[in-house]
């Protein structure tokens, strides 16, 4: 009776190691995305960092600064879908070459708008609220303080695979994706597709249309 018990002791321990580990390794190959605050508070504390070095403000430094900025906003926001987003029905009608220069000029217009707007930093502070998370979406709700005034500031993010991705900014309520879309679409009713193009690259720059 005791043998047979170890028997069935033994057997039972490989049937949970058998389960266990495909179990384990799928839990190490497809990681759960991080906290989505953990996520914004980073990129938020490292532009700060940079806005704060002194160095970095003098004239001839501008465009390093710029630079290191822009690689902190790349790797946080998704680009192509705020692009989708923003055009809405336009997209699908566009070719994939059409498409691609889309998301080029568009994404340089938000990292200059963006940037142009955090280059005031002077002190504020960010204070992150909550988040609001629903499949795989999820609203981080944030608060700019500038002395007594705080503007309220919430990103919206999506999960791809392990890690998220912003998608939508809404700065007192107001979305940066929606804004876009209202004012394409305006252009798009009067104008053929290649005007809008037309219109971004001389809103972007010069140096975007190379």
């Amino acid at each position: 009776m005791k043998n047979s018990n170890r028997w069935y002791l033994k057997l039972l321990a490989i049937i949970i190691l058998t389960i266990a580990i495909p179990l384990m390794s799928r839990g190490i190959s497809c990681a759960a995305p991080p906290d989505p605050v953990v996520f914004i508070k980073e990129a938020v504390d490292e532009i700060i960092l940079i806005l704060q070095d002194e160095k970095l403000a003098a004239p001839s430094r501008r465009a390093e600064r710029k630079k290191r900025v822009v690689t902190i906003v790349e790797k946080k926001f998704d680009f192509r879908e705020m692009s989708m987003r923003a055009l809405a029905k336009h997209w699908r009608e566009r070719t994939p070459e059409e498409q691609d220069r889309f998301v080029f000029l568009f994404k340089k217009l938000l990292e200059n708008t963006y940037i142009a707007k955090i280059e005031t930093y002077s002190g504020e502070k960010v204070v992150f609220k909550k988040t609001a998370m629903q499949g795989n979406k999820t609203i981080v709700y944030s608060v700019l303080v500038r002395k007594t005034l705080e503007t309220p500031v919430n990103y919206k993010l999506k999960s791809n695979d392990d890690h998220w991705m912003v998608y939508d900014v809404e700065v007192e309520g107001v979305s940066l994706v929606n804004n876009y879309r209202t004012q394409f679409a305006s252009i798009l009713s009067k104008e053929m597709f290649a005007g809008l193009i037309a219109k971004l690259e001389d809103k972007v720059g010069k140096e975007a249309v190379e």
